[in-house]
């Protein structure tokens, strides 16, 4: 069983219990957070609350995740763009289409199924029997840089580097519309949208979100840009770049519904990820280049200027 440990800072005082665990654990439901608590698995200050609980500063939320259903992950030999791999970690660049990890409904084919096969039994447990060795993840549509821990102790480095935002990730996205700046800051909290639960939105009670971006060209009604991520919350560059008029070009949850470039999904890559080796200290940077669909659709766009 997972368990999951947070603590109430002090801009969540007052806030209840339920709101506050559903929007730190983004992938679990308002719904099976209340299942949660009438269970017991999740505690304040190792005793049982009610959903309506009022959080006090420093109060200590534990979480424990029973599994919602029995899944045997199997290894599958599927073909992995790895970039780097020692005793400790795994670097790959991850093809748009790939989920990283399984989950209802994708139990197969996944990044996790690549990994097993690859790496054995050499990938961390910490995060579970369904997501071995993944420290941070990225959408299924997105390609890109992912670094998976096939130790504990890398893990723990990672995700230490992770919450304090010292790792750095650079992505590039085609977006709609012309960006009015060149380069700008989007600082605005993330959070679960109000009545869809599958899609996140910029929300006052939100967590902190920090989107730095730049404009590399512009491509008449689109625009070629670089996103630097200072936080990392689910969505965080589709929801930012929506919000400031500009969505992901292919984005249909938080753009327009039409595929003109038939792109199937975001036009959006993880091109550069750099951190600190989590064992040995020393700095690693490593790029990507963008995939041969997101170089055809700059090519037809420059081509119809």
């Amino acid at each position: 069983m997972e368990e999951i440990f947070l603590t109430a800072e002090e801009k969540d005082e007052g806030r209840r219990v339920d709101v506050f665990v559903a929007e730190c654990l983004e992938e679990i439901s308002r719904s099976r957070v209340q299942s949660l608590l009438e269970s017991e698995n999740i505690l304040v200050n190792g005793k049982k609350v009610k959903s309506n609980y009022k959080l006090k500063i420093n109060d200590m939320v534990s979480v424990s995740m029973p599994p919602l259903y029995e899944a045997e992950i199997v290894p599958e030999d599927i073909p992995l763009d790895i970039l780097y791999e020692d005793e400790h970690i795994i670097v790959v660049n991850k093809p748009k289409g790939m989920v990283v990890h399984p989950a209802p409904g994708h139990f197969s084919g996944t990044l996790v199924n690549a990994l097993m096969y690859h790496c054995r039994d050499n990938l961390s447990g910490i995060n579970g029997v369904l997501r071995p060795g993944i420290v941070h993840r990225i959408d299924k549509d997105t390609s890109g840089i992912l670094v998976a821990a096939k130790t504990d102790t890398a893990h723990k480095g990672l995700a230490e580097a992770l919450s304090v935002h010292d790792i750095k990730r650079i992505y590039y996205a085609i977006v709609m519309n012309k960006v009015k700046e060149e380069e700008g800051t989007i600082d605005k909290p993330i959070g679960r949208h109000k009545t869809d639960r599958k899609k996140m939105a910029v929300v006052p009670n939100g967590r902190n979100a920090v989107t730095h971006y730049k404009v590399i060209e512009y491509l008449g009604k689109y625009t070629f840009i670089e996103a630097r991520l200072e936080t990392g919350r689910t969505h965080q560059i589709r929801v930012h770049m929506a919000s400031i008029g500009n969505p992901l070009l292919g984005d249909e949850v938080y753009g327009s519904k039409k595929q003109p470039f038939n792109t199937d999904g975001q036009v959006l890559h993880a091109g550069v990820l750099g951190f600190i080796h989590p064992v040995t200290g020393e700095y690693m940077e490593f790029s990507a280049p963008l995939p041969e669909y997101f170089q055809k659709v700059l090519r037809i766009i420059r081509d119809r200027m």
